[in-house]
This record gives C-alpha cells, sequence and structure tokens, in this order.
C-alpha cells in the first residue's frame, strides 16, 4: 500500500505541476476567463480574464490516477460512492462555469437550477448507498448510534447540498478554498489510513497532491481559477468521504472554514430580511477583513490556521 501512495501522491503532483502551464494557454484561447462585477472591490477587479474551469485538472487526475493503481475498483462501493460524487458535482459546475464564461457574467446556472442538479445527485447517491451501508448517524465520544433508515436520505441531502454551496462560498480569494481543502482532507487520510482504505486512500492522496500542483498556480496572484467546477466537487467529495468512513458529525469541523463561511451568510441574510439591518459589514466573511484594510494573503493564511484547527479536532471527534 505504501509504495502505491507514494506513487500516486508525486505522479498526480508532477501532472497537474507540469500540464497547468499548458491548460491555463488553452482556456485562454478558449476565452473560458472569470468576469468580474463592477461592484467589486478594485483589487478584485484586477482578477478580470483570469482562465476559469482549473478544477479539471484536479478532478481528471485523481480519477485516473486511482483507476490506474486499482485493478479490482468497481467492486468498492465505497471508492465508486466517492469518485462519482466528485465527477457528478464537478459536472455541475462545469455547467455553471461555461454559462459564466459564454455569457461573459457571474449569473450562470439559477440558483433554483444548480440546487435541484445537486439534489438529484444527492437522492441517486442515497438510492445506490443505502442498500450497501449502516444508515446509523454515531454521535462522537459516546457510544450512541442513532438509526436514521430514511432519515438518512435527509442527512445526505443536507450535507452535500451544503458542503458543496460552502465550498463555493470559500472559493473568493487567490489559495483559500484550495488550502482549506488540502487540510480538510488530511484528517480524511489519516482516518483511511487506520482503517486500511487502500482504494480510497489512494484516491485522496492523489486529491492532496493535485491540490498542491493546482494551488501553486493559483496562490497571489493567481493564475487560474477552480471555479464552480472545482468548488463543487471539492464539497460533494467532503461530504462523501465523511458518509463513507461514518464520521458525519466531525464533518462540521473538519470543514469548519466553509461550514463558518455558510453560518455568516444565512445569519446575514436572516437578518436583513428580520430586522433590516447587517450583522456582518460583509459575506461571505472573508471579504469583510479586507473592507477593514487587511492584505488577502494574511486573511488566507489566517483562514489555514483556523482550518487547521478545527480540522484537528474534527479528527479527534471522527476517532472518538
Amino acid at each position: 500500500m505504501e509504495i502505491k501512495l507514494v506513487i500516486a501522491f508525486f505522479v498526480s503532483l508532477a501532472c497537474v505541476m507540469i500540464s497547468m502551464p499548458s491548460f491555463i494557454k488553452y482556456l485562454k484561447k478558449l476565452s473560458l476567463r472569470q468576469s468580474v462585477s463592477e461592484y467589486a472591490l478594485p483589487d478584485d477587479q484586477k482578477k478580470e480574464g483570469t482562465p476559469i474551469m482549473g478544477g479539471i485538472l484536479f478532478i481528471v487526475v485523481p480519477v485516473i490516477m486511482t483507476i490506474l493503481l486499482n485493478q479490482q475498483l468497481f467492486s468498492d462501493t465505497k471508492v465508486i460512492v466517492v469518485i462519482v460524487t466528485f465527477i457528478g458535482y464537478g459536472c455541475i459546475g462545469f455547467i455553471d462555469d461555461y454559462l459564466i464564461a459564454i455569457k461573459k457574467d457571474n449569473e450562470g446556472l439559477t440558483p433554483k437550477k444548480k440546487l435541484l442538479l445537486q439534489l438529484i445527485l444527492a437522492i441517486i447517491f442515497f438510492l445506490f448507498y443505502r442498500s450497501k451501508a449502516d444508515l446509523s448517524l454515531h454521535i462522537p465520544l459516546t457510544d450512541i448510534s442513532i438509526p436514521l433508515g430514511w432519515g438518512y436520505f435527509f442527512l445526505i441531502v443536507f450535507m452535500f447540498v451544503g458542503s458543496s454551496n460552502a465550498l463555493n462560498l470559500t472559493d473568493g480569494m487567490d489559495g483559500l478554498s484550495s488550502g482549506t481543502t488540502i487540510i480538510a482532507l488530511i484528517p480524511f487520510m489519516i482516518l483511511l489510513l487506520i482503517k486500511k482504505e487502500v482504494n480510497l486512500a489512494i484516491f485522496t492522496i492523489s486529491l492532496i497532491a493535485s491540490l498542491l500542483g493546482y494551488l501553486y498556480y493559483n496562490k497571489k496572484p493567481a493564475q487560474i481559477f477552480m471555479g464552480d467546477t472545482g468548488a463543487l466537487a471539492l464539497g460533494g467529495v467532503l461530504a462523501a468521504l465523511a458518509m463513507v468512513l461514518k464520521c458525519e458529525l466531525a464533518l462540521i469541523f473538519i470543514a469548519g472554514i466553509p461550514v463558518i463561511e455558510t453560518l455568516c451568510v444565512i445569519i446575514q441574510i436572516t437578518a436583513v430580511k428580520t430586522i433590516g439591518k447587517r450583522v456582518f459589514s460583509y459575506t461571505p466573511i472573508h471579504y469583510a477583513f479586507r473592507i477593514k484594510g487587511m492584505p488577502e494573503t494574511s486573511i488566507v493564511m489566517m483562514f489555514w490556521i483556523v482550518e487547521a484547527i478545527l480540522a484537528a479536532i474534527g479528527l479527534f471527534l471522527a476517532l472518538h
């Protein structure tokens, strides 16, 4: 297993690092570039024209690597579920990115259509998964497991839709979402090694390596953005890993920064609609720090540190 993990990591990292420059040029040639709102902050308006859909590479590479290194891959239900979720949510994001690039605005798929597609994938996931897995919810730090039965369906919908959209909200600064996801994947990697889930471990280490390669080109000033293609795929894969590893509640901490970003948006919207006032100066919350004058790189680093602390707590909960 160790040899396969080493191969998966370094080959995936090399593939993304080497192919990304040509991929960026190709996206520019196709005019698949970011459109920035006229109301965006001045520094963000400079990002106009940056290629999007960078998520394609870190979706394709781990999937291919996992297939190549596992001859009996398609007999492993857990891996199939994770990979199908990863690709499925990435496809939804791809459609959104493509529409944005063609229309030259930031509307893309309407929220209703995007939500509908996410719900359909969650339903498919549940119908496939329910006959092959434990549909109970383990309460961390206790010996209590609550059998949910069909109630597990609503948990799946909440986690998959919530997680994919949470990563999308987090994808707002150079290196923020990719770095956050790398940190969030580490607890899952540790759990997979402990449980000797070889196939999933290969996929996860390959994804981490691919994201590291992507991050090299996505750090400030970003040469490419992952777009919804990458953000939705990453959110979906975090939820899928939490499901198959039976650490659903621990995901709240493992994906701590995306959860915080989402909660802040929900609080902001609720406050505006109920009392007519904002709680935060701006949401997603990372922009609030920008408005106060904090450099983007400092915000990203601060969020990475917070994510690392929360992910460590999540790992502890998942182990207990």
